[in-house]
């Protein structure tokens, strides 16, 4: 990788981590949760730079917002890692960032389509996960209340990541021509040794 490659790498994965942060910003409250974007950001972060560095733009952005809005470093680095395993589970199951060309054919696009959902399930699971561990081991609320709280939540994010799964396949396959045209998607492309 030359070093011009590793300051492309660098920069497009910081752009995606801003945009993952931003379109957080944009939410709508939701009982105990609230409805966003950021989701679909950070799926389309796996899916344009790949399993890694999709993952460590969509962790990086969630993360830095979880600290700027009030949660604690540990609430941020927990979001960190769950961000992080959806854009990762959606980059390769989806595996269309190495597609060659600029229009993605049946199987590719279907690849893409159930990478966005397989993310969007991972990010539930965890989120739910949390959630049960915050509210039964960290604030000692019964199991009756822990599943009540659980119940609250999973509207919010089964809308976010249900979101995310139809609108992001749109956004990259509507971004992936022009990517491709200015050469984005080759200077994040894995080479070949």
């Amino acid at each position: 990788m030359t070093a011009r490659s590793k300051i492309h790498t660098i920069v497009y994965t910081a752009l995606m981590a801003a945009i993952v942060f931003a379109l957080t910003l944009l939410y709508v409250p939701l009982g105990e949760s609230r409805v966003h974007f950021g989701n679909a950001a950070s799926m389309l972060a796996g899916l344009i730079l790949g399993p890694w560095l999709g993952g460590m733009a969509s962790g990086i952005g969630a993360f830095f917002f979880d600290l700027t809005h009030g949660y604690g470093i540990v609430e941020a680095l927990i979001t960190f890692a769950s961000k992080f395993l959806m854009a990762m589970v959606a980059g390769l199951v989806a595996g269309a960032y190495r597609q060659e060309g600029n229009l993605l054919k049946g199987r590719s696009q279907l690849r893409v389509i159930l990478g966005c959902v397989l993310g969007g399930l991972t990010y539930i699971f965890l989120y739910m996960l949390k959630t049960y561990v915050k509210q039964r081991f960290v604030a000692g609320v019964p199991l009756d209340g822990t599943w009540a709280v659980m119940l609250a939540k999973l509207p919010a994010t089964a809308i976010n990541n249900g979101f995310a799964a139809v609108v992001t396949p749109v956004l990259y396959t509507a971004l992936r021509p022009a990517l491709n045209a200015i050469g984005v998607l080759e200077q994040l492309r894995p080479r070949k040794s």
